[in-house]
């Protein structure tokens, strides 16, 4: 069997995030880009998340999520706070302005749904979402094997070259 949809996957995002941009010059939304609005949803969920909660649920690496909080900080659509109950942590905030947008992301985000599922009936959508969660899960649950492969690997080093001989 000629399995690809892994690439058809990865195809669908890169016309996806074309389509998004378009969209939002269309719209002339320039206040975020489509990364950005990924991380928009997931505070117009919920407020006061921390950093890692906001890679894990976006997707975004923490170093790419860094340099994009510090320019999303500069435009004035979110705000770092210290987390009350751990001094290591930071929890991203929306500033007003921010909240503002959430009527244009959700504007954009259902012509996005319009464009993706046209020509398809109510059960294929529901059983094309239902498969792609399940990728979607499967994935995270070997991502999270590979974390903890990596982790005890590095302990294990630190162990070898700090505690023996």
């Amino acid at each position: 069997m000629n399995l690809k949809a892994g690439h058809t996957i990865s195809q669908i995002r890169q016309v996806s995030n074309r389509i998004f941009e378009r969209i939002l010059s269309e719209r002339k939304i320039d206040a975020f880009n489509g990364a950005q609005g990924r991380i928009l949803y997931v505070l117009w969920q919920e407020e006061h998340i921390a950093l890692r909660e906001i890679a894990d649920r976006t997707g975004l690496a923490a170093t790419t999520l860094t340099s994009m909080i510090d320019r999303m900080e500069a435009a004035g659509l979110v705000r770092r706070l210290p987390d009350p109950d751990d001094r290591r942590k930071t929890l991203l905030t929306l500033t007003e302005k921010a909240k503002k947008l959430k009527p244009d992301y959700t504007a954009v985000s259902s012509q996005m749904n319009d464009i993706f599922y046209q020509g398809f009936s109510e059960e294929e959508i529901r059983l094309c979402e239902s498969m792609l969660e399940r990728i979607h899960e499967n994935l995270k649950q070997h991502d999270q094997i590979f974390q903890n492969t990596k982790t005890a690997k590095a302990q294990k080093a630190y162990k070898t070259t700090h505690f023996e001989g």
